[in-house]
């Protein structure tokens, strides 16, 4: 049986602006979810990214809450605050159909504590409240999108405190995939006669009549730039068509585009013509290959998009990873990621593997918790582990013995000392920094480890830093003209031994009156 939205009870003008985003058709979470929701139920969805979890509350969410009252009727917790950047402008235009104000606390949104529907971290949010910066007086309801992730992230302290904040007759919905002790605790304790979605029985149930393998490759870029790599190693396989499913039919106009621009012959399914075929609906010839360039939404779509026999495929967001896993476990579907490049041999997996688990097991870890902490609130602990992944995969860094000689001759010069080179980087305590953000933001640009720095003092306006004189010219060059703080930052050696102001007072005036610094920059 085919569902539409207007099926559910929305709106004709939340129908249109679905429409017009490519939904027209919801999923199996979103038929469950969204009379509960609708009817001002509390509900515990077990579910994650790519199962339409935003539409399915930001509709009952339109639907129920005040136009431009002037401080939120709903809140909305992410666990970074990308995540809340991304929904809030994803529902925004959603929102355009009702005139609702969508914002996310912590971006850069104009007075985002008057809007009707506020996203944010449970940080943000409550550090906003408890500076009498934000009202939750007249908040409705509140939805925690991604328990789990922000048990992750920061832990949930500050979930269980907002809703401390909240009167007991606020609506509250839990979305977690996986379920884990602690949110289940949360929920037990502060969302009470929450309807489970799906059932606890569905939820857990065993897996479906054992099907074909799924493959899935993940990416933290654009879905559309590794479709291509995939497709051409299909075609290289000797697959004489490869058919790839979009959401939308608008999504698979716009990929045919790009994929022709890049040289590649794209037409319908079944027209022999054409090596590739797009699709925005379901079912594929018997044996053809298939692509998913979005998360399959539920079983039903899974079954229709990939039950051909044919390889299958799906590409992810690494937040997208558990939803598929459950919605191919419950299909009956094993899955496996994409083997890596032949380049890549299995036993230098396992050694990283090995030496990663050493590390958890053997070392402190606290001590790297504040250089991690800013991090978190740009990146998914999932993102965060591949980097460390990275890191331990590199060559070691350059001794002391393998810098340019004259590099180091000039390090030396700089302080007096082979031991540690001092720079000097035009960002200070007026700033906000403190050590622990310095620190990650000259690692991350540059790509020298952390160990290789040392004491970081901040000062008023600057701040001085210790690093290793093999790296002192490669931090100098990353970071140098960067934005840090919202300024443009100036990163070199310290000159404050041979007097005056570190950094030199006359490029500090020089930069005041708008004229050019020494190097040709203003």
């Amino acid at each position: 049986m085919t569902y539409s939205f207007e099926d559910l009870g929305t709106s004709p003008e939340l129908v249109e602006a679905l429409a017009a985003e490519g939904l027209e058709e919801p999923g199996e979470f979103q038929r469950a979810a969204m009379p509960v929701l609708r009817r001002g139920n509390n509900l515990l969805g077990a579910v994650g990214p790519g199962s339409g979890t935003l539409v399915s509350y930001g509709v009952s969410l339109l639907e129920r809450t005040g136009v431009r009252t002037g401080r939120p009727g709903a809140v909305i917790l992410t666990a970074t605050p990308e995540a809340a950047t991304a929904l809030a402008e994803s529902l925004g235009r959603i929102a355009t159909s009702t005139g609702h104000a969508v914002a996310s606390l912590g971006g850069t949104w104009a007075c985002p504590e008057r809007a009707d529907l506020l996203f944010g971290t449970p940080r943000h949010i409550r550090e906003a409240v408890d500076a009498s910066r934000l009202t939750l007086e007249a908040v409705r309801c509140v939805v925690v999108d991604g328990a789990s992730a922000i048990e992750a992230a920061s832990g949930l302290d500050s979930v269980r405190a907002l809703f401390e904040y909240l009167g007991p007759g606020t609506q509250r919905a839990v979305l977690s995939l996986p379920i884990t002790e602690a949110v289940a605790a949360l929920v037990s304790r502060h969302v009470p006669k929450a309807v489970q979605v799906p059932p606890r029985t569905a939820a857990g149930r065993s897996a479906g009549p054992r099907r074909g393998v799924i493959r899935f490759r993940v990416t933290a870029g654009d879905k559309v730039e590794t479709l291509m790599a995939l497709v051409a190693e299909l075609l290289s396989d000797g697959a004489p068509h490869v058919l790839m499913f979009c959401r939308s039919e608008d999504r698979a106009a716009d990929v045919a585009d790009f994929l022709a621009l890049h040289g590649y012959m794209v037409g319908a399914p079944g027209d022999e013509a054409y090596p590739l075929w797009i699709s925005a609906g379901s079912g594929s010839p018997d044996q053809v290959p298939t692509v998913s360039l979005d998360c399959p939404i539920d079983v039903d779509t899974l079954n229709r998009r990939h039950g051909s026999g044919g390889p299958a495929t799906v590409v992810l967001h690494a937040r997208e990873v558990p939803h598929f896993r459950d919605t191919a476990r419950r299909a009956g579907y094993p899955v496996q990621p994409l083997p890596l490049p032949p380049s890549r041999v299995e036993d230098r997996i396992d050694r990283l593997r090995q030496r990663l688990a050493k590390v958890v097991k053997r070392d402190d870890l606290a001590p790297h918790f504040l250089v991690l902490e800013p991090l978190l609130e740009r990146f998914s602990p999932q993102e965060l582990a591949a980097a460390a992944l990275s890191l331990v995969s590199r060559p070691p860094f350059p001794d002391t013995a393998t810098t340019h000689p004259a590099s180091q001759a000039r390090a030396e010069k700089a302080t007096g000392s082979s031991g540690w080179t001092r720079l000097f980087v035009s960002i200070g305590e007026r700033d906000g920094t403190k050590p622990g953000n310095l620190l990650a933001i000259l690692a991350d640009q540059s790509g020298v480890d952390g160990s290789l720095f040392g004491r970081i003092d901040i000062r008023d306006t600057y701040s001085l830093v210790e690093v290793r004189p093999s790296e002192a010219v490669k931090v100098i060059k990353a970071v140098n003209g960067v934005t840090i703080r919202g300024r443009s930052t100036r990163v070199d050696y310290d000159r404050g031994r041979r007097g005056g102001r570190p950094g030199g007072r006359r490029g500090i005036r020089n930069r005041a009156r708008g004229s050019r610094d020494p190097r040709g920059r203003r």
